[in-house]
């Protein structure tokens, strides 16, 4: 992966930015990601945030090699701490786990004034990001779900919206396996939630071994909820 050809993961990020927006990319990396999107000339300004000394130095590094550092900036900080609100129009987070991404989002609310949109790549844990943006007034727009290298990645778009609009009755099991990708479930969703269902399993198996704590069957209870909506939606 360079600046010119991204992994597949992150091409599926940089399809759901909108063109001529300013966008930062938190947790960017070597910024491959804005590096790329600003040389297409898909976008005109982009800053790539970064928490830890070495990821920003290789960022830093990057951009001043692809010349880019009249529009590009790299920003030392903590999740949203390195943008200014109304500063930028997009926001990307990929490669973080979903629960970590949604705290980031709760954390920098008030850094989402002028952002229009949000595309976030869980590795995992894509519910929690749904849950945070349904309660914070983003509308899930587009969802895809995709394997690469031997894993499968969802990325998620939103924008400010009514965040209802996707989902319907059925919504536990939509927040859960995504109302859009429910549409289509190709093969990376069948494989995913087929290996999540035995996993399931096996953990409900190990429940019904221990004791009858409240938590125990609290935690049988959800595992086999949870394997039930599996089964229904790969069926």
């Amino acid at each position: 992966m360079n600046t010119n050809k991204l992994s597949e993961r992150l091409a599926a990020v940089a399809e759901h930015i909108p063109g001529n927006s300013s966008v930062a990319d938190i947790g960017s990396d070597h910024a491959y990601l804005p590096c790329h999107v600003v040389k297409k000339g898909a976008v005109p300004f982009a800053i790539a945030g970064e928490v830890a000394e070495g990821p920003f130095q290789s960022a830093l590094k990057q951009v001043e090699f692809e010349g880019l550092s009249d529009r590009i900036q790299v920003r030392k900080g903590d999740g949203l701490d390195v943008i200014q609100p109304g500063e930028v129009e997009c926001v990307t987070i990929a490669g973080m786990g979903g629960p970590l991404i949604a705290s980031i989002l709760e954390r920098g609310k008030s850094k989402l004034d002028g952002v229009t949109k949000l595309v976030l790549q869980p590795n995992i844990g894509a519910s929690a990001i749904r849950k945070w943006l349904f309660e914070n007034g983003w509308q899930l727009v587009s969802e895809t779900i995709l394997k690469e290298d031997g894993k499968i990645y969802e990325v998620l778009a939103a924008e400010r919206g009514n965040p209802e609009e996707p989902y319907s009755a059925s919504m536990d099991a939509e927040l859960l396996f995504g109302p859009y990708l429910l549409q289509g479930k190709n093969a990376a969703f069948r494989e995913k939630w087929t290996l999540e269902k035995q996993n399931w399993q096996k953990i409900l198996e190990q429940l019904k071994q221990a004791g009858q704590s409240e938590a125990t069957i609290q935690k049988r209870q959800e595992m086999e909820k949870k394997i039930r909506m599996a089964e229904e939606v790969l069926s």
